[in-house]
């Protein structure tokens, strides 16, 4: 991956009035609409391909009335706790033209879109899982490997089956440290009380030998009057563009963690002035002589981080895309390269990058929803 010049560039992810920011404000708009009006906006938009026939109308109607059913029970159930109209509305059109097919193919489609309806949002939220991952170094040693678990964008609205189960696969996997790479609240609830209360709680339970260690995430969410308060008194260490170094069996790591502003041309410079801070990092120009691991939001500074020398990226933001077809992957995915850095591991010149799907979901009138993309949590043993 070619490092790209963004310097030029207005608006960027993450950060207000990009194109994603001002999509959500319009989603935030339509969630004001009366019940009854939004009730007729629905009729109307079943009319639109079956007219004249009216039992057809009637029964795609139907549909749409249960998928705002389903959408607006989840917070009754405890599952999530959005605006179901904006993602009902999404769902509306989506069903259209199934509706312009022969009856006999146009029913059974629109049953399966019921029961994805039911999967993405009830179902694959809460399937978190672990993925595994090691990674070998010449800088490391042959001892026992160094367990690091990476979690990203928690997101907490209010504590669900999810917070607990990462909870229970924290404790299980015993980890060396763990690393956060941002995003603690969800955006529907960043000034909200029980939001602040239900992630704290989530913090007050991860405990690692080496510590727990956290950057901040996007402006937009983690957000600098918010995130101090948030984080006072909790077993958690803020990178703030600093440097730690753990040791453990032998293992030296040094770890980084960045303020994420977006943009790599503001954040690349800062890296190269974190790492410079201790010159003993260095070893000439083949790069730092103990195994650096980047914990940085987005994994758009990835090309700089590589070519500062950094062995292991961690980051997140991008969520996976939430949403994700075979073989094609993200339908949108919130970075400057596009669906280059999605999700998962990837090689960007002699560094490796790992962009987790996340834990939870974006909140405000983004839709709660997950397909083919559940969330995760990723167990790194780093070995010589």
């Amino acid at each position: 991956m070619q490092k790209r010049d963004f310097s030029n560039r207005r608006f960027f992810p993450g950060t207000r009035d990009n194109f994603f920011d001002v999509g959500l404000r319009v989603l935030d708009a339509i969630e004001h609409l009366p019940a009854p009006v939004f009730a007729a906006l629905l009729l109307g938009l079943a009319v639109l391909p079956t007219l004249p026939r009216w039992p057809l109308t009637l029964g795609l109607y139907f549909f749409m009335l249960g998928d705002w059913a389903l959408v607006a029970a989840l917070p009754r159930f405890g599952k999530s706790f959005g605006p179901p109209i904006p993602p009902v509305l999404a769902l509306a059109i989506l069903r259209l033209p199934f509706a312009l097919l022969p009856p006999v193919a146009a029913l059974p489609l629109q049953l399966i879109g019921t029961l994805l309806v039911i999967y993405g949002f009830w179902i694959e939220p809460h399937r978190l899982i672990i993925t595994r991952q090691s990674l070998r170094s010449p800088k490391l040693n042959s001892n026992p490997p160094l367990k690091v678990l990476h979690l990203g964008d928690l997101h907490v609205e209010r504590i669900t089956d999810r917070e607990r189960r990462l909870i229970a696969l924290v404790k299980s996997l015993d980890p060396d440290v763990i690393l956060f790479s941002g995003d603690f609240l969800n955006l529907s609830y960043l000034r909200d009380p029980q939001a602040w209360d239900a992630c704290r709680w989530v913090l007050e339970q991860l405990s690692a030998p080496l510590g727990v260690y956290a950057v901040s995430g996007s402006p937009a969410v983690d957000l600098p009057d918010v995130l101090p308060q948030l984080l006072d008194g909790m077993p958690v260490r803020w990178l703030l563009d600093e440097k730690t170094t753990i040791s453990h069996n032998s293992h030296t790591i040094d770890i980084v963690g960045l303020h994420c502003t977006h943009k790599p041309f503001v954040d690349g410079p800062k890296l190269i002035d974190v790492l410079n801070k201790d010159p003993s990092g260095f070893q000439n120009p083949k790069g730092l002589s103990r195994f650096t691991i980047l914990l940085y939001h987005t994994p758009d500074l990835a090309p700089e981080a590589a070519e500062a020398g950094i062995d292991l990226q961690l980051s997140g933001h991008t969520h996976g895309g939430q949403v994700r077809l075979p073989l094609y992957g993200a339908l949108f995915a919130g970075s400057l390269y596009g669906k280059a850095f999605e999700a998962g591991r990837r090689q960007v010149g002699g560094m490796t990058l790992y962009v987790t799907r996340g834990i939870g979901m974006e909140g405000a009138g983004a839709p709660r929803v997950r397909f083919l993309c559940p969330p995760e949590i990723i167990l790194w043993e780093l070995s010589g």
